[in-house]
């Protein structure tokens, strides 16, 4: 069975807290009861015949494990009421009991409440080829772990046989190819999975224009891994970072969301990487294209996308500025002189990704930058530390649940205890579940950010931290307003309450650089950025 570990350290896993928040799902064979492997493959077989009518996953494995591992006492019964009955005082509150002796029953002993912040199907299949190229995909992901993603891609696939962007999208080149090609490295042959899903999904990405029509996030992945040609991948030029910084078009001006996965997709796309060429890759070549590879026009495919993919046309000015970048840019910069800019760029490109790695405990930003930066410090050094703290991490993004496994964008930790500690304090039941809200308020003070990003972290693009709190744990790092302002409200909350129910409030320090934060990120407008202040300009988007 599969079981969820909290808190729990490892090899190649540093903390800034001890590990407080983290999550890690593993599988122990000998886990479980007979009772309770049936009651798993119930909620199995329950999803997949109603995967099409309810698309989202209900926690069930979590919800399982934890109210049998948690003693709260008998949860009360419900008060049912008809039509005509007064609603009372005492009906409230035993409502309101029911609700937070529950939600106590599925708290980790660690203060917070797992849960999962998945939904996406593009975040795992990235991982799958990045561990397919660097030869570790048997030895990162055993059995279990690739059984279980198996079974969430089948049960996401779409009644048309393609895969959406996310579970209830429509049916895209993106989400399917991606799909599709995760299943085949995965084992699977091209015919395999129940009503023949495999070929169903070929069919539907044969049926609309082939892998050509797969949009840039596409290209790029898939000529990683040997589908496709860089020639017919619009420019991501590592050389932007060379710009100085009062340029308007700059990656120190990009959000940080655009910044972290532009930087290693430059340094990949700047090493015109390329993974083996095995016998599963040239079959693959084979099975996703309506004419032969060597054929294709790749330079018309580099703005050829599907039409369920365009859900914003290029404007021109965008496409002629990839088609100068593309004709004539690109040939000058790889070769010399002009080809030591880009070695100098390349250098760069790695200087940032690692000190994102660094200041984020190999976390990074969200899973699609995770996986972006892990395949850049494998093409640097297959053998590096770097590698092995990345390694390490990729546990923290999984989630299993009853429609198998999948990657969390990440998790959401902080974010959801400072709604539920709001929550239980507003029912006036405080003084009943002082337990529940001693261990949260453990876990608030811990998951707050105690330090700026290391060295000189404005050289690096990054934004003060300190006193700050993240979407999920102390060790992302990464500050947001929003969380910050929850975790202060709750902060300030529970300083007004008897320290023998709830334990110590935070020191003031804290709280005020907590305010530091929040208030360094107002723009002159009065409102709030999220992660960092806004650096670019409107004028930007005529050309995205």
């Amino acid at each position: 069975m599969w079981k969820l570990k909290i808190a729990g350290d490892g090899e190649w896993v540093s903390s800034g807290n001890g590990n407080v928040g983290r999550q890690e799902w593993v599988f122990d064979p000998t886990a479980g009861t007979p009772e309770e492997k049936a009651a798993v493959e119930k909620t199995r077989r329950e999803f997949k015949e109603n995967r099409f009518k309810a698309k989202q996953s209900a926690d069930l494995l979590m919800r399982m494990q934890l109210t049998k591992e948690n003693s709260v006492g008998a949860i009360p019964a419900a008060v049912k009421l008809n039509g005509s009955e007064e609603i009372t005082e005492e009906a409230i509150s035993t409502t309101l009991r029911r609700a937070i002796s529950f939600y106590s029953s599925i708290q980790a002993h660690d203060g917070h409440w797992p849960a999962e912040s998945a939904g996406p199907l593009f975040f795992m299949p990235p991982l799958v080829f990045a561990l397919y190229i660097i030869g570790s995909l048997n030895s990162v992901l055993s059995s279990e772990h690739q059984k279980e993603i198996k079974r969430y891609i089948y049960n996401h696939q779409n009644e048309d046989g393609g895969w959406g962007l996310h579970i209830e999208g429509h049916s895209t080149m993106f989400g399917s190819a991606l799909s599709y090609i995760c299943l085949r490295l995965l084992g699977e042959g091209p015919e395999d999975g129940e009503d023949m899903a495999v070929f169903r999904g070929r069919k539907w990405i044969l049926d609309h224009g082939g892998l050509v029509r797969i949009p840039y996030w596409g290209k790029f992945w898939v000529s990683v891994l040997g589908l496709y040609e860089w020639s017919g991948c619009n420019p991501s030029p590592p050389e932007i970072l060379l710009l100085p910084l009062s340029s308007p078009i700059h990656a120190g001006k990009m959000l940080c969301y655009s910044r972290l996965v532009y930087v290693p997709m430059s340094y990949l796309y700047g090493k015109r990487f390329v993974g083996p060429i095995t016998e599963l890759i040239q079959s693959l070549r084979e099975e996703l294209y309506n004419e032969p590879y060597h054929q294709i026009n790749w330079n018309a495919a580099r703005n050829t996308v599907a039409k369920e993919d365009l859900y914003y046309p290029h404007p021109l000015v965008q496409d002629l500025t990839w088609g100068f970048i593309h004709h004539f840019m690109e040939p000058l910069l790889t070769r010399w002189p002009f080809s030591k800019l880009r070695d100098k760029a390349l250098r760069l490109a790695m200087e940032h990704i690692h000190y994102e790695d660094e200041n984020s405990k190999y976390l990074c930003i969200g899973s699609v930058e995770k996986v972006l930066c892990l395949m850049a410090c494998w093409v640097e050094d297959p053998n590096s530390d770097a590698c092995k703290k990345h390694l390490a991490r990729l546990p923290d993004y999984y989630w299993v649940a009853e429609d198998g496994l999948k990657m969390q964008t990440f998790g959401c930790q902080t974010w959801d205890a400072a709604f539920a500690i709001q929550a239980i304090m507003s029912s006036n039941l405080s003084h009943e579940y002082g337990p529940t809200l001693r261990k949260a308020h453990d876990f608030l003070k811990s998951a707050q950010v105690r330090e700026n990003p290391s060295g000189d972290f404005k050289a690096m693009y990054r934004h003060i931290s300190k006193g700050s709190w993240t979407f999920s744990t102390q060790d992302h790092g990464w500050q947001v307003s929003d969380c910050t302002a929850e975790g202060l409200k709750c902060a300030l909350l529970y300083s007004q309450m008897p320290v023998e129910l709830v334990g110590q409030p935070m020191e003031a320090e804290q709280l005020f650089d907590a305010v530091n934060v929040i208030l360094s990120l107002q723009s002159k407008n009065g409102g709030f950025t999220a992660w960092e202040p806004q650096r670019a300009y409107e004028w930007l988007e005529v050309i995205n």
